[in-house]
């Protein structure tokens, strides 16, 4: 059986010479399933050496003796090095941490070396990467770094350590299997596209664009239309300015590559349609033509049959390793810096120090713009994370001295103005590490849903005092009643606050009070910031000033009161069962088992595209589905409402900052442990449960899919009442004993029961 499934055979490929291609008996695919395809290069291009490689690779693949990492230094004895290499590489799990990779190079200072760590966040399109630009004096024209759009731009981590001296720069990459996985998605996506017999336009475009909108193969294989001919048909008024940047032509994709690329494009849009074909006519004899499903769960269930199927094709395989060796090759095109490499050949670092700023940006960019013109050579899609160090220092912002600044971008907290609950666990990991939480949000529409929803996530965990706000936009704030900067900052203001007092019922009046007093005294009003510092409005650049002011003394030592809270154990039960119902609810409405005002159901494709994460333990959400952050924010919050509610004081706080200060000591410790809790009981202890949900196929999947999904909360978050199962009663104790740890490690105090209470 062995022997037949595993098997390897020399091809021809892009690569110079023979390649050898065999599916893997131990190391995984996407769908978390043995036997991925792999095609390595032998080095090789005579036929018969390559015979003989070939060879000695089915003696591995037919030996189940060798399928293991320990026997590699055997295997080396006894056949040759690529052979060895093909067959061990990828199979020793000794990943290292890309944050880990990028401190080896470039260490990140902290508070102890006088170092302010300043985390910006903020709506997609709301400016916070603009402003990031400022902050470090990045001329937006010839600097174009970080890059910028009203689109999902920063998809990675951007780490910019201001300091003299040279420019360095650590650029980390996505594991080769997330790559691969991402792009097996892309072609499930384009197959189903061309199945429904769509244009090519709409096939490319699937392939091109992943669903979840941070993994772009545009950027890195070229876009299906030319860009340059696209030109031509102008859509802007004649009055209104052009901002679009032009970049040197020596930086932009040759129009010969260009062509070569679309030529490579259309090559694979061909493949597809011709691979939908193949399946189509074996799949349409069980189960018919699409044509002939009559209800849309019919043709929902056809569509992901037809999509398990195609994904087991030959062909499709062939197909994502020829794309993947596309995605590969663009590496070789860079010139600068170098290049780190795994055991399987791929890129896992890259490093650069040069004393020459535009030298610097310039090879940088590759990993960091979205230029159009670049198109087709671009690595940004496949970085993880991008730290730089050097003297990116404020342009003209009457600072007294140079700042010494950690500063982290990354993705946008959401581009919806509605139905955002949630900060993501990739966020909210980050906040005990920073010194600064500065929120970047638009003056014209301030406060909506996702700016409010760090708000609640940031209060309730304790770390209110880190808060501080950017309302950019602000030029843009005019009324007739607004003639007056202080008019326009408070009417700003005024929305603010009507927003905060809606949270008072969420988290509470004392951590709404204080997010309230932290607006008041931490904000910043800024506008233009498309233009060069130079070029702001004096009003604006004292601002700036007043911010970068602000990020620096962020690393004060925190206020510490000898006054503790004494805290009685009731009333726990109620807000934990209010904590679930709050999590579970909503869930059961977006898997489809339950209604929820103003919850939708979630299209099966999203809620699989989860469960395979999950089952993969790739990660714990996808694009606006966080589970994992939804129960942990609901947890944090009632438990936050009821610790503002302590039974006494050791003596009354003078005022309401410093009764603050004793409960955001408490409330960081709870957020602590309810993040290891909740990571645990939804992701580590669930895996096998999240391998069944994703692996359901065929008629009804979707609703056995929602329905495991929902058990696995079940098993998680037990709901919690009179009549509590005894796995509800564990999960009430585990959140007592968090309680209970939290208020004596913060220098709190527990109350035992009374006989009363006891009885």
């Amino acid at each position: 059986m062995a022997e037949k499934s595993f098997t390897a055979s020399k091809s021809r490929s892009n690569r110079p010479g023979w390649s050898v291609t065999f599916r893997h008996p131990v190391r995984t695919d996407s769908r978390g399933e043995r036997g991925i395809k792999v095609r390595r290069g032998l080095g090789t291009s005579d036929e018969e050496e390559a015979n003989r490689l070939v060879a000695q690779l089915n003696e591995l693949l037919h030996d189940e003796y060798w399928w293991s990492g320990d026997r590699r230094s055997d295997a080396e004895s006894r056949y040759e090095r690529v052979v060895v290499s093909a067959f061990f590489d990828g199979i020793e799990a000794s990943r290292i941490d890309p944050e880990t990779r990028r401190s080896e190079v470039i260490p990140l200072p902290d508070a102890d070396d006088g170092y302010s760590t300043v985390m910006f966040l903020g709506t997609t399109g709301a400016g916070k990467t603009t402003l990031l630009r400022h902050v470090i004096g990045s001329d937006p024209e010839a600097d174009r770094f970080p890059s910028t759009s009203t689109a999902k731009t920063t998809t990675a981590d951007f780490e910019i350590v201001t300091s003299p001296g040279s420019y360095e720069a650590a650029v980390t990459f996505m594991p080769e299997h997330e790559v691969r996985a991402h792009i097996d998605e892309c072609l499930e996506e384009a197959c189903l596209e061309a199945i429904q017999k769509k244009p090519d336009g709409k096939i490319a475009a699937a392939l091109l664009e992943h669903r979840e909108q941070r993994f772009r193969l545009s950027y890195v294989l070229g876009g299906w239309t030319d860009t340059a001919a696209a030109e031509a048909d102008d859509f802007s008024f004649d009055d209104e300015q052009d901002t679009a940047v032009e970049i040197d032509e020596a930086e932009a994709v040759s129009p010969e590559e260009r062509e070569r690329n679309h030529v490579r494009l259309k090559e694979f849009v061909s493949r597809i349609k011709t691979l939908t074909a193949e399946v189509e006519e074996k799949f349409t004899g069980s189960l018919g033509k699409i044509a002939d499903q009559k209800t849309a769960d019919d043709r929902a269930t056809w569509l992901e049959l037809f999509g398990v199927e195609a994904f087991k094709h030959q062909q499709f395989s062939n197909l994502a390793l020829d794309i993947t060796e596309e995605v590969a090759d663009r590496f070789s095109k860079i010139e600068d810096g170098d290049l780190q490499r795994s055991s399987t050949d791929w890129p896992v670092l890259w490093t650069i120090e040069v004393d020459d700023r535009e030298h610097f940006l310039s090879a940088v960019r590759w990993f960091s713009s979205n230029h159009h013109k670049q198109f087709g050579r671009l690595l940004t899609p496949l970085v993880d994370g991008i730290r730089v160090k050097g003297p990116l220092f404020p342009e003209a912002a009457d600072t007294s001295e140079e700042p010494r600044l950690v500063l982290l971008d990354g993705q946008g907290l959401g581009h919806t103005a509605t139905s955002v609950s949630s900060v993501s666990t990739r966020i909210t990991n980050k906040f005990a590490k920073v010194d600064m939480i500065l929120l970047v949000d638009n003056a014209q529409q301030p406060m909506q849903a996702a700016p409010l929803a760090l708000l609640r996530s940031v209060g309730s965990s304790g770390f209110a005092r880190k808060l501080a706000i950017a309302f950019t936009h602000f030029d843009q704030v005019k009324g007739a009643n607004l003639g007056s900067f202080e008019q326009k900052r408070d009417h700003v203001l005024g929305s603010v606050g009507n927003a905060i007092a809606s949270l008072r019922d969420i988290v509470g009046s004392g951590v709404a009070g204080a997010i309230e007093r932290q607006v008041d005294n931490h904000s910043i009003f800024l506008g233009g910031l498309d233009r060069r510092t130079a070029k702001l409005p004096g009003g604006f650049k004292r601002e700036l000033a007043r911010l970068i002011d602000m990020m620096q003394h962020a690393i004060e030592p925190v206020e510490r009161t000898d006054c503790s809270p004494m805290y009685e154990f009731k009333g726990l039960e109620i807000a934990m069962h209010d904590a679930i119902d709050a999590f579970r609810d909503p869930w059961c409405a977006k898997l489809g088992l339950s209604y929820h005002d103003g919850i939708s159901k979630e299209h099966w494709t999203r809620i699989k595209a989860l469960s395979r994460r999950f089952a993969n333990h790739w990660a714990d959400e996808y694009d606006t589905l966080t589970p994992v952050a939804d129960l942990l924010a609901r947890l944090q919050e009632e438990a936050s409402k009821w610790l503002d509610r302590p039974a006494g004081w050791t003596r009354q706080p003078e005022d309401d900052d410093e009764r603050e200060i004793a409960l955001d000591a408490i409330r960081e410790a709870v957020f602590k442990e309810l993040s290891r809790l909740t990571k645990n009981r939804l992701t580590d202890e669930q895996v096998a449960h999240w391998r069944d949900a994703y692996d359901f196929s065929g008629p009804g999947s979707a609703g056995k899919r929602s329905r495991m999904i929902e058990e696995i909360h079940d098993h998680a978050a037990p709901r919690i009442s009179a009549a509590m199962s005894a796995d509800a009663r564990a999960f009430l104790e585990q959140l007592h004993d968090i309680l209970r740890d939290a208020i004596r490690e913060a220098g709190g105090q527990v109350l035992p029961l009374s006989a009363k209470q006891s009885a």
